[in-house]
């Protein structure tokens, strides 16, 4: 009887255990996501208080997704080699400080050094923050961790269109990324609550059978650059200058555009859970290509809809797809990843990616200049998209991989 009360008590810590851990990086991400997007939502009054033109504060948005690989770099090795809690703690807090700073920033160069030195820190999050949910939860639930785990990005755009709805008409740009500041005390649970995951332990090498291992998988982390260069270019194609569109080119309201774009979150984030349990049951990248096709059959409607409540529908199931893709690819990253090398490959193939796709947002902008905001973000969006089909469905796949010594022992 008394063992039987020991290992009830055992599994009811485990299950506290993986609780904190899918917390820390499902909120570690949501929260840098949020500091992310408040910008796209106000890159209009942003470009005016600052004296700049609005392609130039589009730029920031490019200079803080050309950083992110240099934090991934830093803190993923950081992560395998001292653990997944220091490295997100001390993320989170750096980018939440640099984020106050970007609100008190007197002119755009400054402006825009902060934005860089932001991207640093949003490059950290996602990588440390996967891997240590990954390896904290259960091989069963892997997939719908991680839809839920991504759809953190989401619900940190939902959270900035709620913000800009609130706060800017009332204290304006500047008081949106004082904000940015809450996700600190964030660091506070991790330090309290989260543990070092044991796949972590039993995986931890020295620095010559680390390197060792990098160079040894490098057909696999070109892939896994190239699989994220097209997921992101997918993202960011079909997310960052839509509001902006809803606003100069359908006329919106701000107060609509934020409801829309909350609208079309709620998609993302549903999207992200229906997908990842799917993964779970038919697999990763028939799940991924399956989103994605059903993203360029929605295109035409998520831009041409000639009423708001048929844009808010179509906005929903967009994202729904494209979101629905992007849940997927914790998983889908981490079961492909050697496991000493699981805080660095997938965090720095994500940010090669974002680096590579960096330049979607500001060509979308550059494209405006001559031709409609629609008929930009249709081109791009429908090019990324027939592109990702191919990447995603002839790459490899590892559903189900365990982790630490019982993946060595399989192996």
């Amino acid at each position: 009887m008394s063992d039987v009360s020991t290992n009830s008590e055992l599994s009811t810590v485990a299950r506290a255990d993986q609780w904190s851990a899918m917390s820390a990086g499902f909120l570690g991400w949501t929260l840098d996501a949020f500091d992310f997007f408040v910008l796209t939502f106000v890159l209009a009054p942003v470009a005016h208080d600052l004296g700049v033109s609005l392609v130039d504060i589009a730029a920031t948005l490019t200079a803080s997704l050309i950083m992110r690989p240099l934090g991934a770099l830093l803190f993923g090795l950081m992560s395998d080699r001292y653990g997944r809690r220091l490295p997100l703690m001390l993320d989170i807090v750096f980018y939440s400080v640099v984020e106050v700073l970007s609100g008190l920033a007197p002119n755009y160069k400054v402006f825009f050094a902060l934005r860089l030195l932001y991207g640093i820190g949003m490059g950290g999050a996602w990588g440390v923050g996967a891997s240590l949910a990954m390896e904290s939860v259960s091989v069963k639930w892997r997939g719908i961790v991680s839809g839920l785990l991504q759809q953190g990005y989401a619900l940190g755009n939902l959270l900035a269109a709620g913000v800009y709805a609130l706060v800017f008409p009332h204290w304006g740009w500047r008081a949106m990324f004082f904000l940015g500041g809450v996700p600190a005390l964030l660091s506070l649970f991790i330090f309290a609550k989260v543990k070092e995951p044991e796949a972590w332990h039993e995986s931890r090498t020295d620095w010559l059978s680390y390197s060792k291992a990098i160079l040894r998988h490098w057909k696999l982390f070109l892939y896994m650059a190239l699989l994220m260069t097209a997921m992101n270019c997918i993202s960011h194609g079909t997310q960052d200058l839509f509001p902006t569109f809803l606003l100069r080119q359908r006329h919106f309201t701000p107060q609509t555009t934020a409801i829309v774009t909350m609208v079309s979150m709620v998609g993302a984030i549903c999207g992200g859970l229906a997908f990842g349990l799917y993964s779970d049951r038919k697999g990763r990248r028939r799940s991924m290509v399956t989103a994605v096709i059903g993203a360029l059959l929605l295109a035409p409607a998520w831009l041409l809809s000639p009423t708001v409540a048929l844009m808010m529908a179509a906005a929903f199931l967009m994202q729904f797809m494209v979101q629905g893709a992007w849940g997927v690819i914790p998983a889908h990253l981490n079961e492909m990843s050697p496991n000493e090398l699981r805080g660095f490959f997938p965090g720095f193939a994500y940010q090669i990616g974002v680096l590579c796709a960096a330049s979607v947002p500001l060509v979308e902008a550059l494209l405006t200049k001559h031709m409609s905001y629609a008929r930009s973000l249709g081109m791009m969006s429908g090019a990324v998209l027939l592109a990702g089909i191919p990447i995603i469905a002839l790459g490899p796949e590892a559903k189900g991989a365990l982790f630490g010594k019982k993946k060595n022992q399989d192996t």
